[in-house]
């Protein structure tokens, strides 16, 4: 299966999100949210993966005001230097706002709800998406820095999954202690620990991928989506 690269209208300008349908050309939207690589191979087949599980998925370029089209990969030094540059400019409220821009442009496309789906930068961003927008279910894949914004919790109105890695090299202990302390006890949060993981277990072709886990964590996901987005 492969998608298109389309534009996406935003509150400060247009920017690009690769876009792949199901078969059937209809379903329900998830946003795809990249992380610290760009809109990359990595993140392409996770669109594709989600649209042949038959949602209309969009995975748009978050980077795009400091660097549009950015495509690397996590094999090289130089590369880890850039992604790490590239997480140093963004901005989370203007990630935020285009991941708004994102669902309110993919909604017409699909059958009435949009999810979100996001790892590392973007399983913070996931988190935040849950919190700010009117996204109808969120997931959020081991997550940087969520612990940093916790007090936004109370804003949100639709389920999220959190898949914590319990040896996350990017999320101390204390940090994911925090995280678990404060969203257990909301219902309309379900947060997975997994506990032999690192950091993007999820990640294939990853240094810590681990296919055990990602199949365990991308079943409940797609569960998690079938029940709240039909």
């Amino acid at each position: 299966m492969s998608g298109e690269t389309i534009t996406i209208k935003g509150q400060d300008g247009e920017f690009s999100g690769y876009l792949a349908k199901p078969k059937s050309g209809k379903g329900p939207g998830i946003v795809v949210i990249q992380e610290i690589f760009g809109v990359n191979k990595v993140m392409r087949d996770l669109t594709d993966w989600l649209a042949g599980e038959g949602y209309v998925a969009l995975c748009p370029d978050l980077f795009w005001r400091i660097e549009p089209g950015v495509d690397i990969t996590d094999k090289t030094d130089a590369e880890w230097k850039k992604a790490f540059d590239l997480m140093g400019a963004f901005n989370i409220d203007h990630g935020i706002a285009d991941i708004a821009a994102t669902i309110k442009t993919l909604r017409p496309m699909t059958t009435g709800k949009v999810g979100a789906v996001g790892y590392c930068l973007g399983g913070h961003l996931a988190y935040l998406t849950a919190c700010r927008t009117d996204a109808d279910a969120s997931v959020g894949y081991y997550g940087v820095n969520i612990q940093t914004r916790l007090d936004e919790s109370r804003d949100i109105r639709k389920p999220l999954i959190l898949h914590i890695a319990e040896k996350d090299e990017f999320v101390n202990a204390g940090a994911q202690q925090e995280i678990v302390d404060e969203l257990r006890d909301n219902r309309l949060v379900t947060i997975y620990q997994y506990p032999e993981q690192n950091h993007a277990f999820a990640r294939v072709g990853g240094a810590h991928y681990d296919k055990a886990a990602a199949d365990e964590a991308n079943a409940r996901t797609l569960a998690f989506f079938k029940t709240n987005l039909g």
